[in-house]
């Protein structure tokens, strides 16, 4: 059974004006998206800074996304590291804290060969008893999960079930899918690719959109699992021009502009990230005019 179908969104981090965890703003985020179409909760991704957190106040979110959503939807947690100690211990955290899934990003910055990324697979894989979903983004990481070793760590590894795949190449998604023979979940990490990847046997998207968009991400994986493959295919184009604004900076810079747009404050970007640009604020209001989630 797969950890879910459908929208997971990659959700944001609230900060106060001090840049500390707003827990009370994360919970009313969580009540939205449980009442809002979403279909799972993926918290401590790219989205969600964590990069920028400690290792406690990483796992805190974790557990009380965990507690809050008390079952109304699978809880993924992002629990990836370039030290593959370090996310192994994340990672059996996580899954002892009751999370529904792992997501795993390759190793960044030092990364790693194709043998190194199957060790660091199995490795976390033995030790955190949790599905693990695999996060697949070299743009950011510098490191390409190639389809033969995806493969490789699939056939070793019986508890990681699924891959993020977020390279844009959809020749190597195929080739995935291909090589895996029905053994391996697809989750689409661009919201541009949707229905795409849905057409190449995905499961749904970890996705940047659903935060300001919920019921129409969620809409986009439903149309087509109904068999309504059209109104999928005109929901993605129709989103396009806002997904474009939602990436115009380094994410989550715009989408966080966005939630601000649409009266949800949560709070300032952790440094390096900055605030989005006036000229790029004003494209993506436009963007947001023309979808229809602002006025």
């Amino acid at each position: 059974m797969s950890i879910f179908t459908g929208s997971g969104v990659a959700i944001v981090t609230p900060f106060d004006v001090n840049e500390s965890i707003d827990y009370d703003k994360l919970d009313r985020l969580i009540d939205y998206h449980c009442s809002h179409g979403t279909d799972s909760i993926v918290i401590c991704g790219t989205t969600g800074e964590s990069a920028t957190m400690t290792k406690e106040e990483h796992l805190e979110c974790i557990k009380f996304t965990i507690d809050r959503v008390k079952g109304r939807l699978p809880v993924v947690a992002g629990t990836g590291s370039n030290c593959t100690k370090t996310a192994i211990a994340m990672s059996k955290a996580a899954a002892e804290y009751g999370a529904d899934g792992l997501l795993v990003v390759t190793p960044y910055y030092n990364k790693a060969t194709q043998a190194g990324l199957v060790e660091h697979y199995r490795a976390i894989a033995k030790e955190a008893k949790a599905p693990i979903i695999m996060y697949s983004v070299a743009s950011r990481t510098g490191c390409n999960l190639e389809p033969a070793t995806v493969a490789k760590i699939v056939k070793e590894a019986d508890n990681v079930v699924a891959i993020k795949e977020a390279s844009g190449n959809i020749s190597q998604v195929a080739k995935i899918m291909n090589l895996t023979d029905g053994k391996l979940d697809l989750y689409s990490g661009n919201d541009d690719q949707i229905v795409p990847l849905l057409s190449l046997g995905g499961k749904g998207v970890i996705s940047v959109l659903a935060n300001v968009a919920p019921q129409e991400t969620h809409d986009i994986c439903a149309k087509f699992f109904e068999g309504n493959v059209k109104g999928s295919m005109e929901l993605q184009l129709k989103a396009i021009p806002l997904i474009e604004q939602l990436f115009c900076e380094v994410n989550p810079i715009p989408v966080k502009a966005a939630m601000k747009l649409m009266g949800v404050d949560c709070g300032p970007l952790r440094m390096p990230l900055t605030q989005i640009t006036p000229q790029n604020e004003e494209k993506l209001k436009k963007a947001m005019k023309d979808f229809g989630i602002i006025e």
